[in-house]
C-alpha cells in the first residue's frame, strides 16, 4: 500500500509557500485508515510499551488505534487549557512566540515507557516539547512514530538527539 496515495496536499496552506500534508482523507479512507494504522503499529513489532502518547489532534485519532491495537492506555496530550483536571505543561517554540502542551498530572506512571504518535513530523518543537512533558511526568519517550516526516526541517535529528527511535511511514521532501 502506497500511503502516500491517501494523503492531500494543499498548496499555500496556512501560508504561502507552504505545501499542507493533510491526512483527513486518509482517515475518512477505511483502507488506508486501517492500513496506516496497522503499518504504525508493525514498525514498532516486538518493542515493548506500557503507554501510548498522542498529541493533540490528529495524533489522538491515529494513537488511540494505535493503543487499542497493542492493549495499552492512551495518554492524551493537549494543548494548553483543554484538559479538565490538575496538569503539567511545557511550553515550546514557534515560528513566531511560544505555544505549551500539557497533560495531566497523574498520566503517566514513574518509568512507564511511552510510545509517543503524531501524524507529521516537521520542525520536532511539539515532539520534542511532549517528550519533555512525559519525562517530567516520569515516563520516558523510548520510540516515536508518525505518518508523515519532512526531512529538511530537522525533526528526526531533534528527537534522535533525545536518544529516541523516529519512524516515519512516508516523506515528503519541502516544507
Amino acid at each position: 500500500m502506497d500511503i502516500k496515495e491517501y494523503i492531500r496536499t494543499i498548496p499555500d496552506y496556512p501560508k504561502s509557500g507552504i505545501q499542507f500534508r493533510d491526512i483527513t482523507t486518509l482517515l475518512a479512507d477505511a483502507e488506508g485508515f486501517r492500513g496506516a494504522v496497522d503499518a504504525m503499529v508493525k514498525l514498532h513489532a516486538g518493542a515493548k510499551f506500557d503507554a501510548v502518547a498522542g498529541i493533540e489532534a490528529r495524533g489522538f485519532i491515529l494513537g488511540g488505534a494505535i493503543a487499542h491495537q497493542l492493549g495499552l492506555g492512551f495518554i492524551p496530550v493537549r494543548k494548553k487549557g483543554k484538559l479538565p483536571s490538575a496538569v503539567i505543561g511545557q511550553e515550546y517554540d514557534l515560528e513566531y512566540g511560544t505555544d505549551t502542551v500539557e497533560i495531566h498530572i497523574d498520566a503517566v506512571k514513574e518509568g512507564e515507557k511511552v510510545l509517543l504518535i503524531d501524524d507529521l513530523i516537521a520542525t520536532g518543537g511539539t515532539a520534542e516539547a511532549a517528550v519533555k512533558l512525559i519525562a517530567r511526568a516520569g515516563g520516558n519517550v523510548t520510540a516515536s512514530s508518525f505518518v508523515i516526516e519532512l526531512p529538511e526541517l530537522g525533526g528526526r535529528q531533534r528527537l534522535e538527539a533525545l536518544d529516541i527511535e523516529v519512524l516515519s511511514l512516508c516523506s515528503f521532501e519541502g516544507h
